[in-house]
């Protein structure tokens, strides 16, 4: 039969069989079904049964969408996964077993069963044991306000601040334990508020559809959260881009500089050599104004040392040498006694 259809879908606290089609419960978008529903092409007849018949729905987003409605959306991640919807997707594709949900119980699995055609199995042990509800409590007397159990919370139960102190709120809590194991003092108690009830009897669909949005809402956030840090990010590496940018356009346009020379200075390679370096010195010649200005010029000018005295002289005998004054002006090329080689430099 068209998409493995067999009978009529149970939802939630409903014993009674819908009236209408199998086919476009399944596959309508709306997640709660419509009571009474036109019957279509795809009708499939009531066949007299002593117990009702059950749905096997083939279609993996459809079914993960009909597993995601049974449960309990308290996204404590005790069946192994991330939250309800990866696990009503692992379900739907035959991954996980229809007995991974403590908050759900022996009734979540009943239900999970009538959805799946598959039969009653007790809950896996490894996942957790079916209890009453518990709601966490914070002892803010030792709070230290880190803000690790509000980041662990899947459904923003949690009020604080950095290093200020942080409460629950009762109400929203789903008792899911997650925001226990990162508090580094231990100040948060998980304590049961249902009496003998457990499972499904100490939950309710409104809670957990209240959950479901809060959860949805929680992850909208983050993701908000995490564009703009993005966004805030790329426009601080954009903004240090600049600077280069400009350092690197400055550098350019002095190196495209000589490659325009006069045309006294196009047929003589020495001249333009020292025109070059006299524009180099220039440029360093202002900067260490600058630097004298704001009283970061050198400090130890008097007494200088025999080494650093030879290494000054050199520099000057280097610059007569390509015939630049220590002013910066062109002093015609170098004299004799200046050449390399020259007995009275060596002496």
């Amino acid at each position: 039969m068209a998409h493995g259809l067999r009978s009529t879908i149970r939802e939630i606290g409903d014993n009674s069989l819908f009236g209408a089609s199998p086919v476009a419960q399944a596959l309508q978008p709306c997640r709660t079904p419509s009571p009474r529903a036109p019957a279509g092409p795809f009708q499939v007849p009531h066949r007299p049964s002593a117990s009702p018949d059950v749905v096997t729905v083939t279609d993996s987003i459809t079914l993960a969408d009909r597993i995601e409605d049974l449960l309990p959306q308290t996204q404590c991640t005790k069946c192994g996964y991330t939250g309800c919807r990866p696990y009503a997707e692992a379900i739907a594709s035959g991954e996980a077993s229809h007995n991974q949900c403590p908050p759900g119980g022996a009734e979540g699995i009943a239900r999970l069963a009538r959805l799946l055609g598959r039969p009653l199995i007790p809950l896996n042990p490894e996942n957790g044991v079916e209890r009453p509800r518990p709601v966490a409590v914070i002892d803010e007397t030792l709070c230290i306000g880190c803000t690790l159990c509000m980041q662990a919370c899947p459904v923003d139960a949690i009020v604080g601040a950095p290093k200020q102190m942080h409460t629950m709120i009762a109400a929203l809590c789903t008792g899911c334990d997650l925001c226990v194991p990162p508090c580094p003092v231990d100040c948060i108690a998980m304590v049961p508020v249902t009496g003998e009830r457990t499972g499904w009897d100490a939950w309710s669909q409104p809670l957990a559809d209240a959950a479901r949005e809060r959860y949805e809402a929680r992850n909208a956030r983050l993701a908000h959260e995490r564009e703009a840090a993005e966004a805030r990010a790329a426009a601080r590496r954009a903004s240090g881009a600049a600077p280069a940018a400009a350092a690197a356009s400055g550098a350019a346009v002095i190196a495209a500089a000589p490659s325009t020379p006069s045309p006294g200075l196009a047929d003589d390679p020495e001249a333009k050599k020292r025109a070059i370096i006299q524009a180099a010195l220039e440029r360093a010649r202002k900067k260490k104004e600058e630097l004298v200005a704001q009283g970061k010029g050198p400090q130890n000018t008097q007494q200088v040392s025999a080494e650093v005295q030879a290494q000054i002289d050199a520099a000057e005998t280097r610059r007569r040498r390509l015939g630049i004054a220590q002013d910066g002006s062109d002093i015609g090329p170098a004299s004799a006694e200046d050449a390399p080689g020259n007995p009275s430099q060596e002496s």
